[in-house]
Order: structure tokens, then C-alpha cells, then sequence
């Protein structure tokens, strides 16, 4: 089993930044995708971002790209996800998630790991 920690929710208002951490314990098998999803209250869950086990490439829902940034750390087992121009939509709990593969994905169900996420609220 991966234990996956999220933390650096918070309220912010329109315009801050926020960043967002994701600590993976456990069974650290070799290699491992990692991606950002979030579902705010009524709506479904969603893709954010996603990274491959090297880092070298990344993904991004329209919503957030240009504002929002993905990344590992040098130990493999942490992922960021540096939130910047926040806006009120982007309000949600975000988790963070891990899946079996180098390979980066952006479908829930292609992940099994998650983490208990983390309440991110932006007020306008």
C-alpha cells in the first residue's frame, strides 16, 4: 500500500497563491505517475495536473493552465502543485493521487492511490 499526504489548503483570496504538497509513504514501489484532481461541493471529480515518475513531462486541465504548476521533488516521493491568479471557481478539495506506471494520466480511474485531500477555498 502508498499512504499519500496532502497538505497547504487553505483560504486565499482572488488573485493569491497557494501550494500544495503530496508526501508518499509506504510501499514506494520503483516508479510512479502522480497527478492533481478536485471536486468542489455538487460536481464531479476532476483533473488538475499530472507528472511522470521522471518529471520530465507534465499535463494540465485548461482551467488551470498557465496559472497552476506541477512538480516533483528530488526525492520522487513528493509532488507540488504551485497555485497561482487563484479565482473563486477554483475553490475545492483537492487530493492527490498515484498510479502504477511511469506514465502520466488524466482519469480518475487510472490512479490507485489517494490521498484524503486538502480544502482549498478562494474568496472573492
Amino acid at each position: 500500500q502508498v499512504q499519500l499526504v496532502e497538505s497547504g489548503g487553505g483560504l486565499v483570496q482572488v488573485g493569491g497563491s497557494l501550494r500544495l504538497s503530496c508526501v508518499a509513504s509506504g510501499r514506494t514501489f520503483s516508479r510512479y505517475a502522480m497527478g492533481w484532481f478536485r471536486q468542489a461541493p455538487g460536481k464531479e471529480r476532476e483533473f488538475v495536473a499530472a507528472i511522470t515518475w521522471s518529471g520530465d513531462n507534465t499535463g494540465y486541465a485548461d482551467s488551470v493552465k498557465g496559472r497552476f504548476t506541477i512538480s516533483r521533488g528530488n526525492a520522487k516521493n513528493t509532488v507540488f502543485l504551485q497555485m497561482d491568479s487563484l479565482k473563486p471557481e477554483d475553490t475545492a478539495v483537492y487530493y492527490c493521487a498515484a498510479r502504477t506506471t511511469i506514465l502520466m494520466a488524466t482519469t480518475s480511474g487510472e490512479y490507485s492511490y489517494w490521498g484524503q485531500g486538502t480544502q482549498v477555498t478562494v474568496s472573492s
